[in-house]
């Protein structure tokens, strides 16, 4: 297994994007192709003609082929059967795994990006990190579970616990996008967020109604480009409101740390000091007794300050119960890779 090649693909509207990795380093340089998103026929020849094309320039055979794909999926089948808005020919359900084992003749796995991305966060990313940074600071803690969210598009989750992917008995595991929006309590939480929460957010608030995106609200927001600052700012700052609040939900069950990633994450000194008050919020009894929401104490460990506290052994329990929250070292892009190249070892390692 030390030498196992795993054939990838990148999955978009516009580009299909291939390669292969062995021990999670790239073995080919990377192939891209059209997606033909309208076209079904035409989308499949690529993603044949792609992993062809990838294989033909493999020093062995590969093991098998992993991936992210939109959903909604029967991942664990491998078929595809939602309306994909950026992948438009699957909308009728489509075998993608069954046909690519057919074609290829080795193992297939797909799985959604939220998936992919916190898994490879957790085996190579955030929590390594973490506690390789615990080690050094003379720190006997260890964390093992990790929630995984991307800001985008959409609004991407994924957990795990323990080294392994919780996918979930209906593999709906992770899907934070549709939980309580608590500022639009009849909207999901990927109303706000997401790209398009931003953007009305900001339009919302400034009444600007020119078609900007998230960089241009960015740019808003550092005064370097026209436009109303504040209102900017508060686009940001509101989907680190809603975020935190679905992000405390699921770390009141899953009791680990979390990472953020996906395009918007870079207006993160934006959208995490409101994430992190709300994550460090409290709440009462009716005898006016409060208590933390989280019932442990959140960190943002990108903040130099507060990933000094976070990483200080403490002499009692309670004081040691925490929990950091940072943005993506490795890069959306590579983390799902990774989470790809990683599941698809686990999963040949169990076939034996």
């Amino acid at each position: 297994m030390k030498d196992t090649i795993i054939m990838t693909l990148d999955a978009g509207g516009t580009n299909l994007v291939f390669s292969a990795l062995c021990e999670g380093e790239e073995v080919v340089k990377p192939i891209t192709l059209p997606s033909a998103k309208d076209n079904l026929e035409a989308c499949l020849q690529s993603i044949y003609e792609g992993f062809t094309l990838v294989r033909d320039q493999l020093p062995v055979a590969p093991a098998a082929i992993s991936f992210a794909f939109p959903g909604p999926a029967d991942y664990e089948a491998g078929i595809i059967q939602g309306n994909l808005p950026n992948l438009t020919a699957f909308r009728d359900g489509v075998p993608l795994g069954p046909l690519l084992r057919e074609r290829f003749r080795i193992p297939v796995f797909i799985n959604n990006d939220g998936n992919l991305f916190a898994y490879g966060e957790a085996l190579a990313g955030m929590l390594p990190e973490l506690n390789h940074a615990l080690e050094v600071a003379g720190n006997p803690k260890r964390y093992q579970n990790l929630v995984g969210m991307t800001f985008g598009t959409g609004f991407g989750g994924g957990i795990v616990l323990n080294e392994q992917l919780l996918r979930g008995d209906n593999q709906v595991a992770g899907y934070l996008w549709c939980q309580y929006n608590p500022l639009y309590p009849s909207l999901i939480a990927e109303e706000s967020v997401s790209i398009r929460g931003v953007r009305f957010a900001y339009a919302h608030r400034s009444g600007d109604d020119r078609p900007l995106s998230p960089k241009d609200i960015f740019e808003i927001a550092e005064e370097t480009r026209d436009g109303d600052a504040q209102a900017a700012r508060e686009a940001f700052a509101e989907l680190g409101t809603v975020a935190g609040h679905a992000l405390l939900s699921a770390l009141l069950l899953v009791d680990g740390v979390a990472v953020v990633g996906g395009g918007l994450s870079g207006a993160a000194k934006y959208i995490f000091p409101a994430m992190m008050k709300t994550l460090n919020s409290s709440v009462e009894m009716r005898d006016g007794t409060r208590f933390p929401r989280l019932q442990v104490a959140a960190f943002n460990w990108d903040n130099e300050v507060e990933r000094k506290v976070f990483l200080r052994p403490q002499d009692s329990f309670l004081a040691s119960a925490k929990t950091a929250i940072a943005v993506t070292k490795l890069g959306t892009n590579r983390a799902i890779s990774l989470g790809a190249y990683w599941f698809a070892k686990k999963k040949l390692a169990l076939l034996g």
